[in-house]
């Protein structure tokens, strides 16, 4: 390529991704989006925001304000269902909650995850677990964690035509076997973590969420792969960010990881709001006349 094609490249590229129709968040088409546009975002240098959701209307809301992916998470375990880790997770649970939000959403790229169980034992029951994902919840592609232990599960979805996003990094499945701890610290770590990379893009993945990775060699991993890094605890260089819905919003309770940043407090406007309403009932002051029929 000569450096006269290789600038006007450049310029199409800066062109293309200050061209506000064709961007995935604030873009202008209602349509779906799919992930070709995932793809074309990768190309532009585009970076794009990811948040979870566990039912419709939170998810309405998502897509209201723009977000082009939502992640149906198997951290509805933790954030929903009372569970203490995501293994308890159902695959049954995971389809009707990813149907949900499917329902409550018109534009947004739905991913739902496969739960802890329900691809482990290889790639045929990966296709069962997602199919069931697809054809009764409706979304337009699955998540599945580990690098390249799940090569073969992801190549056999991709070729079904199934569009597959990988997890790798910090794998809360695997939480009994690793813990919550940073991974890819060290030589070692740092290689196999680059090559789980190359095995998901090889095996077919559209994009890799890289959760609790050292923020210098999540960079790295970016800058290496074709297809986009999502990133969780990941820090900045990464071509998108997620995160768990609850924590972002502040109605999850107790200590939050580093990497979290709150943009709301829901958990003390929701008790206030609660606070107030027993008040009033005690008080006798509602219903009043304004909230009565006759």
């Amino acid at each position: 390529m000569t450096q006269l094609s290789a600038a006007q490249n450049a310029q199409s590229a800066q062109h293309q991704s200050s061209d506000g129709s064709k961007a995935l968040y604030g873009g202008k088409s209602n349509r779906r989006i799919t992930v070709r546009d995932i793809a074309l975002a990768k190309d532009r240098g585009e970076k794009w925001p990811m948040l979870t959701a566990y039912d419709a209307m939170t998810a309405s809301v998502f897509d209201e304000a723009g977000i082009p992916v939502i992640l149906v998470g198997d951290s509805a375990g933790n954030c929903h269902l009372g569970y203490e880790t995501t293994v308890p997770v159902t695959l049954d649970e995971m389809t009707m909650l990813s149907a949900a939000v499917v329902r409550g959403t018109q534009r947004a790229l739905v991913v739902g995850d496969l739960p802890f169980g329900s691809y482990q034992e290889g790639p045929v029951q990966a296709l069962r677990s997602a199919t069931r994902l697809v054809k009764e919840a409706g979304v337009g592609a699955v998540k599945l964690e580990g690098g390249e232990r799940s090569h073969e599960q992801i190549r056999l979805l991709v070729e079904s035509g199934i569009p597959v996003m990988a997890h790798i990094g910090l794998t809360p499945q695997s939480v009994n076997a690793m813990g919550y701890r940073v991974q890819g610290r060290g030589e070692e770590a740092a290689q196999q973590l680059l090559r789980d990379a190359k095995a998901v893009q090889d095996a077919g993945a559209f994009a890799v969420v890289l959760e609790l990775v050292p923020a210098e060699l999540a960079a790295e991993v970016t800058r290496v792969l074709q297809i986009p890094t999502v990133g969780i605890g990941a820090g900045p260089e990464t071509d998108a960010q997620v995160l768990v819905w609850t924590d972002m919003l502040g109605l999850t309770s107790g200590r939050m990881p580093k990497f979290v940043k709150q943009y709301a407090r829901l958990r003390e406007v929701m008790g206030d709001a609660v606070k107030e309403f027993a008040q009033d009932v005690v008080g006798g002051t509602f219903p009043s006349e304004e909230h009565s029929v006759h």
